[in-house]
């Protein structure tokens, strides 16, 4: 195990960490924003704004990000700068600093199970995106109709006898993933952060133009920026939590490692507050493009997910001029957004496995990348081949997204927020934090002590009761599945598609609309994750 450094209350700098440092300030802002911008950002945060009272909704989020999430985000990242640790070896020196049971390094641990199951699936749906790269440049949606569509995601994902091309660029993706990071933090992440993360930012800005140029960027305004209160509810609120909580990657130790590369002059409180602006200024743009370029021959209404991405919007796009082109830059924009994400993922268990062992760089991102490789192979397994093999009516794929973002994720951030709020003394927690306004302070405080372990329990809660009951929806004959007083939180997952009816905007069921109202949408291929699929953690 390397040597293990541990600051001093009151001590101003920082030893570099001995597994590798970034070298220039502005590094942890791009670091972190890859971190956090994710497929959630495409396929999940258009949806909820447009249902939920499009700038009205925005403006919930960000409330929920500020109060609520951005305190936990500032934690993890100042136990990582402290420390100059990943999270296990910074849990370990805060425990014995203050004192504490031996117990609390779970926490640790069971962030790095849940960075490695993350990646494990991440990096299935960046092999997607990758291969969509080919499809859109090769023509594949050229004239195509959604059946047609429709196929080309079957024939990849849940056809067994296509699944070694499958396995092909599952491993592909991957590879260029281990390929960064195992150049070393300066020269494979710092680098790559400094460039993909500007670039698809570029790619998001030139692409959301080449929409507002051929689309409907009036309708687009409307539905993701115009204020809509009649659509506020409760449920907005629950929406706007999951979506802060799950989109920012806490709970992995991704914070914590990035804020351990950090260098000693960096503003790291200013650098999260950007991040989290960022984050969904990203989120904004990506819903003005996808609404932008929506048709009244191809309805975006209550469409997410895997529908969204890799069926509707290449259809649409493939009415634009040059379209095999521009279907090619936006699945290249959404290869960096997973490969950024991916490389975020992947570090917190290298610095672990490199702590622990003490192996060199190279060694310990081949030993893990081939862990992370067989892992994937289980979700990859769930599309086509293990399709049929089912425990409680769900995959293996949907049992991993399902322990991780229900269990593992919240449980982490519950014991982080509850560790620092109640088991450090006070200087050593403002000494971790380091310098900030009293306002911020007695509102972090609090925040960890209280509000944030309440608010993240419901979240984990509603969102594994969510989970469980949309496998009863499957035809699962689970225990879980048999009817029984309570709360049915079917209500707020199974969302309805907004309609216009006589120029007002309702919400009705898509089989109680007249007919004429009714579009006929192909269902997408069996097996593949579902509009219904609760799939934040591709982020």
């Amino acid at each position: 195990m390397g040597q293990f450094y541990w600051p001093k209350v009151g001590q101003n700098k920082w030893p570099l960490t001995p597994i590798g440092s970034f070298t220039r300030k502005s590094t942890f802002f791009w670091a972190a924003v890859g971190a956090t911008v994710g497929l959630a950002n495409l396929w999940q945060f258009p949806y909820l704004a447009s249902l939920h009272g499009g700038g009205l909704f925005i403006l919930l989020y960000l409330g929920c990000l500020l109060l609520v999430t951005l305190p936990l985000m500032v934690t993890e990242a100042a136990v990582g700068r402290y420390a100059r640790h990943g999270i296990v070896l910074a849990m370990d020196g805060l425990i014995r600093s203050a004192k504490r049971s031996r117990a609390w390094m779970a926490v640790g641990r069971l962030s790095i199970l849940g960075a490695f199951l993350v990646l494990s699936f991440t990096a299935v749906f960046g092999a997607i995106a990758l291969a969509y790269v080919f499809f859109g440049a090769m023509g594949q949606f050229s004239g195509a109709g959604e059946a047609e569509a429709t196929g080309v995601l079957g024939g990849l994902v849940s056809d067994p006898r296509e699944v070694r091309e499958f396995m092909g660029w599952h491993a592909f993706f991957l590879a260029m993933v281990l390929w960064v990071s195992g150049q070393g933090v300066v020269g494979g992440l710092e680098r790559a952060f400094r460039i993909v993360v500007p670039g698809t930012l570029v790619l998001l800005v030139a692409l959301f133009g080449l929409a507002a140029w051929y689309g409907k960027i009036n309708g687009a305004v409307s539905q993701i920026l115009q204020m809509h209160p009649q659509d506020l509810s409760w449920a907005s609120l629950s929406a706007a939590l999951f979506h802060a909580f799950f989109t920012l990657g806490l709970g992995m130790g991704v914070w914590a490692i990035l804020g351990a590369y950090t260098t000693p002059d960096t503003q790291f409180k200013r650098s999260i507050l950007a991040v989290v602006l960022m984050d969904t200024l990203v989120a904004i743009l990506a819903g003005l493009m996808i609404f932008s370029v929506a048709t009244e021959t191809s309805v975006f209404d209550g469409l997410r997910g895997f529908g969204l991405l890799f069926v509707s919007l290449p259809l649409t796009l493939a009415e634009f001029p040059a379209s095999q082109f521009v279907i090619a830059t936006v699945f290249v924009m959404v290869v960096m957004i997973v490969w950024a994400t991916a490389l975020a993922l992947l570090e917190p268990v290298v610095g672990w496995f490199r702590e622990w062992t003490g192996a060199p760089r190279g060694l310990s991102v081949f030993l893990v990348g081939m862990a992370v490789w067989i892992a994937g192979l289980a979700s990859l397994f769930s599309f086509n081949l293990w399709a049929e093999y089912r425990v409680g009516g769900a995959t293996a794929f949907r049992w991993l997204e399902l322990v991780t973002g229900g269990l593992m994720i919240p449980l982490v951030a519950i014991l982080i927020a509850l560790f620092t709020g109640w088991c450090l003394t006070r200087n050593l927690a403002r000494t971790m934090v380091g310098a900030a306004p009293k306002l911020f302070g007695k509102i972090w405080f609090w925040v960890m002590r209280l509000v944030l372990p309440l608010v993240v329990a419901y979240i984990g809660i509603h969102y594994t009761a969510a989970s469980l009951v949309s496998l009863c929806d499957s035809g699962s004959d689970a225990f879980w599945c048999e009817p029984s007083p309570g709360i049915d939180f079917r209500d707020e997952r199974k969302i309805s598609p907004e309609v216009e009816v006589e120029g007002s905007r309702e919400l009705l069921p898509a089989n109680k609309l007249p007919a004429s109202d009714r579009v006929e949408r192909q269902s997408l291929p069996e097996n593949t994750p579902k509009e219904d699929d609760i799939l934040y953690h591709s982020v």
